[in-house]
């Protein structure tokens, strides 16, 4: 049976990409069945008795060493902001390429929490800081100190004793740049050191709690319980800061995606499922409604989205003890035509991302192609004609050569940088000022703009001429045959129209870094947790793969 890809007009939907879920394929998992055999140490630890120093985390195999360097801070309570602009953190970290000796950390000890006005060197590989939850941080060094284990139902709540800002890398800041380490076949994924970075942190956070609880009270403390340290992860608020990203990488977005939906044909093609990859299936949706049960927001939004997944999961359950027929061919596919016409896209994609979990042989060559070499494809072909490239707008943006741009609310929305808070923000075109500084992110408008001008020639001219005279549809025309390679390059939806929900392109891309229970603030940021249920790092050889969906404490 050949089983065609789903269509880039039903998944690059933005209502279903702000429905993913974290899979084997998002960074954070990857990354750890990468690493879980290389050598973890905590090669320094000198904190003051109230936590504030330095510590050196490394991981290790054959000739290569990646080293996490902390720095904690002490800072006062108003002092303490989770904007990208403050100036001042409880910790500040980076990813050091090799073993960092003394004159390095007494470089990155003068740099590293100044943060973006701090200078790193090639040496360096990501950037980070972050700040307590002090609520219950103090409230775990309390209890420890006095021999204690914290309060669970705090715990639960929260999922974390730190939420970092923003994790950089890249060559911005001075760290070294993407170039010099690309070929490295251990970090072939995307954002994996990055993920290397938070990993470590969270170990750290353990580690400093267990030792400022020591501190205040030698002879009673206890360390925290291995258990409750691995159900506890980092946290992070997420804004419109992240949005951009995947507007401006389509090639690498095109990856992402086609790589998802590649193992969901193959898996729905496989005509006799065994019956283990069956009941792994079958355990991994069961005991991830401890996960849906625990997931907590005060979003009215979110809510209701977590009830309907809550309520098709339990119907699917009933659907695969009382009806489903095990025994036929193609057992996959047929799960999927039942969900894709029995249940809302949040369960949809839910389901899609644990039919992934037995099928390791499947995935590992298509982790493999999720980066991209963006630039290979930054050219634009001016060779090619006009009528090429009302071609390929036809038959890729259907959707969105429907849009009238001519209604007010499909155009009442523009992208700007604030200059305040120096991140990306959404405003009202007809309510606020400055829609003529507004970023190019429109790219349905522009690209129905595209399409007005190429129908309105009278003769077919090549792209070269055309972009002469349009030189301001230059950065859609690009797309245009960017799209013609790479299907799911696009959001087939309009970014600035009045029912735009922002959080669902921060969910997306939160889902391929492997965040966890999503918890919106508003329709413009959401806080997240990462690595929550994870193994920690002296677990990591023997680990159970399937921990995500047994997060709990």
């Amino acid at each position: 049976m050949n089983i065609e890809l789903r269509s880039p007009d039903k998944v690059m939907k933005l209502s279903r990409l702000g429905s993913f879920h974290q899979s084997k394929l998002s960074f954070l998992r990857s990354f750890l069945k990468e690493f879980k055999d290389w050598e973890y140490r905590r090669d320094l630890f000198d904190l003051n008795k109230e936590g504030f120093g330095t510590a050196v985390y490394s991981f290790r195999k054959d000739e290569r060493v990646y080293s996490l360097v902390c720095f904690a801070n002490q800072i006062d309570d108003n002092e303490r902001s989770d904007r990208v602009i403050a100036t001042k953190w409880d910790a500040a970290f980076t990813l050091h390429d090799g073993i960092p000796e003394k004159k390095d950390i007494e470089r990155l000890r003068n740099e590293v929490p100044k943060q973006e006005v701090g200078r790193m060197s090639y040496k360096e590989l990501t950037l980070s800081r972050a700040n307590k939850s002090v609520r219950v941080f103090n409230h775990v060094v309390e209890k420890l100190s006095n021999g204690e284990q914290p309060d669970l139902e705090l715990l639960s709540k929260v999922g974390y004793l730190y939420r970092t800002t923003a994790v950089y890398g890249s060559g911005k800041f001075g760290l070294a740049d993407r170039f010099r380490i690309k070929n490295r076949e251990e970090i072939n994924g995307p954002f994996r050191l990055e993920m290397m970075l938070v990993y470590l942190v969270r170990q750290f956070t353990f580690d400093q709690v267990n030792h400022i609880a020591k501190c205040r009270n030698p002879k009673k403390a206890i360390s925290l319980d291995n258990k409750i340290s691995k159900n506890l992860g980092i946290g992070n608020s997420t804004g419109l800061g992240m949005a951009p990203f995947i507007v401006n990488h389509p090639t690498l977005l095109n990856n992402w995606i086609l790589m998802r939906e590649t193992a969901l044909k193959k898996i729905r093609e496989i005509k006799n499922v065994k019956d283990q990859d069956f009941q792994l299936f079958c355990t991994c949706l069961k005991n991830s409604l401890t996960n849906i049960t625990s997931w907590n927001s005060d979003s009215e939004y979110q809510i209701k989205k977590i009830k309907s997944l809550l309520i098709d999961i339990n119907k699917f359950l009933k659907f695969i003890d009382n009806e489903l027929d095990t025994n036929k061919d193609y057992l996959f596919n047929e799960i999927y035509n039942w969900i894709d016409q029995n249940m809302c896209e949040e369960a949809i994609e839910y389901i899609v991302s644990i039919m992934l979990e037995p099928y390791d042989e499947i995935l590992e060559p298509l982790i493999q192609k999720m980066s991209s070499d963006e630039e290979k494809y930054f050219n634009i072909p001016t060779n090619r004609s006009t009528d090429d490239l009302n071609k390929i707008l036809k038959d890729r943006y259907s959707e969105i050569l429907k849009i009238d741009f001519e209604n007010k609310e499909n155009n009442q929305n523009f992208w700007f940088i604030s200059k305040n808070k120096e991140e990306p923000r959404l405003a009202d075109r007809f309510d606020e000022q400055g829609s003529e500084l507004e970023q190019p992110l429109a790219i349905a408008r522009d690209i129905k703009k595209l399409h007005q001008k190429v129908e309105k020639l009278k003769k077919t001219i090549s792209v070269a001429e055309f972009l002469i005279e349009n030189a301001d549809l230059r950065h859609v025309v690009r797309r245009v045959f960017i799209i013609e390679k790479f299907p799911y390059s696009e959001i087939q939806d309009n970014t600035i129209g009045k029912s735009i929900m922002p959080i669902d392109m921060l969910r997306l891309k939160l889902s391929y870094f492997g965040a966890l229970k999503f918890d919106p603030r508003s329709d413009k940021w959401l806080r997240i947790c990462m690595f929550q249920g994870a193994p920690l790092p002296n677990d990591l050889k023997n680990y159970d793969e399937q921990w995500v969906y047994k997060t709990q404490i």
